[in-house]
This record gives structure tokens, sequence and C-alpha cells, in this order.
């Protein structure tokens, strides 16, 4: 008889919520889109400067290919590729005198790598 009163309990609790979970209104509708403001024109196409694009001069020899990049007359790099091993560069330093060697040209920022926690 107590587990009838229990259940009999617990059922009219759950249809209790459930009435009143089903008595809820219906949420409202979304807010209609307010009008945006037109799109801005789109950019007029430029032509390429052919001043600031690179002339590239490619020179073929029996154990290299190097490849000459000039912007306005002035050597900017030199990408020497062998024919056995890696490429690599050779830019021109301040002076214009000397070249340092490079294995790539990218100069992107390279953060440090620590080993802070192990387990």
């Amino acid at each position: 008889m107590l587990m009838f009163r229990r259940t009999g309990l617990h059922l009219i609790c759950a249809l209790a919520l459930a009435a009143v979970a089903y008595a809820q209104p219906a949420p409202p509708p979304p807010p209609a889109k307010a009008p945006t403001a037109p799109l801005p024109p789109p950019l007029p196409e430029y032509a390429a400067d052919s001043e600031l694009e690179p002339q590239i001069t490619i020179i073929h020899r029996e154990t290299e290919t190097i490849e000459e990049a000039r912007v306005n007359g002035d050597l900017r790099y030199v990408k020497v590729t062998p024919r056995i091993g890696r490429p690599y560069y050779l830019v021109p330093s301040g002076n214009g005198q000397t070249f340092l060697r490079y294995d790539s040209l990218d100069f992107g920022l390279k953060t440090p790598m620590w080993l802070l926690f192990s387990w």
C-alpha cells in the first residue's frame, strides 16, 4: 500500500509538471531583419605595375640552375638550385657587395617552443 501511494504521488507530480510545461506560451517569433546598408561599390581594377613586378632571369648550367630576381633593375635575391641537394637563396647584404646565404626566404616570426611539462 505504501508503494502504491509513492508511485501515485510520483505520477501526480509528473503529470503536474508536464501540464505546467505544456501550458507555457510559445516563444515569440524571431525579430524581422533590419534593413542593411547597401554594399560599397567594388574597387576599380588596377593593372599590375610592371615596374614593381620582379624580372626573373634563369640561367641553366650543368650542375645547377640560377634564378635572379630584379625589381627596377636592383638585384633582390638569387635562387640557386643544385642538381643534387636542396635549393638555397643568396640575398645581397645592406652594402650590396656581399651575399648572405639562406635556406628559404621565410623570415616570419618563429616562436620558441620549449617543453614545459611532460608525464
